[in-house]
């Protein structure tokens, strides 16, 4: 008699045998990694969430208060508004001259941002290249002037203005704003120029350019990154300030509409209804440019912000 034995089959096998622990594998009780990240980034969004939250809430309390009526806000000044409209707009419009103000600033504005971007970048061009103690020296003189107050300066321009009859005027103000900013727009344009390679000005000295026209033909246009960082910066400074123009300039229809939107504070009494849209319609103007270009603000950052 003959027995058949038939071999055992290895697959039934291996199903049923346990599965060994290798010592370093890991143990399910360990969070993974996938789930850290998660946890991390949503931490993460949060505290995004939050942070534009605490920054919007104001700017909104702001417009809803400037939309309610002044015995809507007495009665109940963080509560929800009853009726919206639109008449303190109106009256501010009117008290602070908001037409003429608005362009006296954007005049003020534009001409010191001009004045800043040429002489900036005229005199960072050779602080950048020339390598020699005297120009060490002079760069280290502009970056001191970025440290110094306004308010210590304000005496001593108020004498030079006076002696110069500029006072009252608006290129009086334009050569204060320019002599202010120009320490940071030396600063901004030195910086950027020397990561310019030094090869570009020898292939157009070899070209038979001078030192003028290489800096306004190969150096000002790759300079357009740095400037558009550097006019946002300086137009926000120039267009909030109070002081300068509260103090240098006397005859009303010269003011700005950041000084005019001043007159609403009084020392013992402030009206929200008043005050508020005076203050939403000074940053109006400012506002509108910047979203009209964000896109080109927002790329010259990012292209100043990589070194090529």
């Amino acid at each position: 008699m003959t027995s058949h034995i038939t071999a055992p089959d290895v697959s039934s096998i291996s199903k049923t045998r346990p599965a060994t622990q290798h010592p370093g594998s890991p143990t399910t009780s360990k969070p993974s990694s996938g789930r850290l990240r998660r946890l991390t980034g949503g931490l993460g969004t949060v505290l995004l969430c939050l942070g534009t939250l605490l920054f919007v809430l104001p700017f909104l309390f702001t417009v809803v208060t400037s939309l309610r009526t002044a015995a809507d806000v007495a009665r109940s000044p963080l509560g929800i508004p009853h009726s919206l409209t639109l008449k303190n707009f109106s009256d501010a419009f009117g008290q602070i001259h908001y037409g003429r103000s608005t362009l006296n600033t954007l005049l003020i504005t534009g001409l010191s941002c001009v004045a800043i971007t040429v002489i900036g970048s005229l005199a960072a061009y050779p602080l950048a290249r020339i390598t020699q103690h005297w120009s060490t020296a002079v760069y280290r003189l502009f970056i001191l002037g970025t440290s110094v107050p306004v308010f210590v300066v304000v005496a001593p321009l108020y004498l030079l203005m006076r002696d110069l009859n500029l006072l009252d005027t608006y290129a009086g103000v334009v050569v204060i704003y320019t002599a202010l900013n120009l320490p940071v727009a030396v600063f901004f344009y030195t910086s950027f120029i020397r990561t310019i390679p030094a090869d570009l000005e020898e292939a157009a000295a070899l070209d038979g350019c001078g030192a003028f026209r290489t800096f306004f033909t190969i150096i000002l246009p790759l300079l357009r990154p740095v400037t558009s960082t550097l006019l946002t910066f300086v137009s926000l400074q120039i267009w909030n300030d109070l002081l300068v123009p509260l103090v240098f300039l006397q005859d009303p229809g010269k003011r700005t509409v950041m000084v005019n939107a001043y007159s609403f504070i009084d020392p013992h009494t402030v009206q929200p209804t008043t005050l508020f849209p005076a203050a939403l319609l000074g940053v109006l103007p400012l506002l509108i440019i910047f979203i009209f270009f964000q896109r080109q603000v927002v790329a010259g950052m990012s292209a100043g912000a990589v070194k090529s």
